[in-house]
């Protein structure tokens, strides 16, 4: 409390407030500092790849963007009913951007997030056989409230791949957890990814159908996170992009 105790003094003798005034005030001092510390706490543990929010994405890059399915999604009902959220479309749409936007809502409400690439979370799985520490890791992805897998089924999964995420999924949907995914694909296309179709359909029918479906479509929004931006002239944009 001492960070707001001598201007919280100075209005008390001012005559500004009075003795019970004073000490909600700077009750209120102290817990608003903590739930700031918490946050930021929690922004760290959660390993974005940018410090990115949904208030910050700019939903007039293309008309084609279904904002306001997005828009209701940031009222985060679906994390307290433990669903998830499927972002697909091309690339550089701003999928990654939102999801993140997601997460940094979900922390904001007092959850725990982790966000990391799919190939990323393969490797450290895989690594966990080799070393006897797969539980371990497991367990660090299973743990969060909300797990965002950036470029899900880029690319075909080994077996070993495709029963890692069959755990990870089946823990998961266990504990209540939710997943943010994104993807150059759309869900139905995920089911050739995988070498073992058993093992694919008991994955995605778990996965897809307790998800929102969100398919983002237009140019590229990463020519507007450039330096210069909208203001970059058209050729310059279509020279680098």
């Amino acid at each position: 409390m001492l960070q707001t105790l001598e201007s919280r003094l100075a209005q008390a003798r001012a005559g500004d407030l009075g003795h019970i005034e004073f000490l909600q005030v700077l009750c209120h001092d102290e817990i608003a500092r903590r739930e700031s510390q918490a946050i930021a706490r929690r922004i760290r543990r959660a390993h974005f790849e940018q410090q990115v929010t949904l208030e910050e994405f700019d939903f007039t890059a293309s008309p084609k963007l279904p904002a306001a399915q997005i828009r209701d999604l940031a009222a985060l009902r679906w994390l307290t009913a433990g669903e998830s959220v499927v972002l697909y479309g091309p690339v550089g749409v701003g999928k990654t951007h939102v999801a993140q936007g997601f997460g940094h809502l979900a922390i904001r409400q007092g959850a725990e997030v982790r966000f990391t690439k799919t190939s990323r979370l393969l490797a450290t799985l895989a690594g966990g056989h080799a070393d006897r520490t797969w539980d371990k890791r497991l367990a660090e992805f299973v743990r969060p409230t909300v797990l965002i897998l950036d470029d899900f089924g880029m690319r075909e999964l080994t077996a070993p791949q495709a029963d890692d995420l069959y755990e990870l999924i089946s823990e998961r949907s266990t504990s209540g957890g939710s997943l943010v995914l994104t993807s150059n694909r759309s869900p139905v296309d995920w089911y050739p990814l995988f070498p073992n179709p058993v093992v694919a359909e008991s994955l995605l029918d778990r996965l897809i159908n307790t998800s929102h479906q969100v398919f983002m479509n237009g140019p590229s929004y990463r020519p507007n996170k450039r330096p210069g931006g909208k203001d970059q002239p058209k050729t310059l944009k279509k020279e680098v992009g």
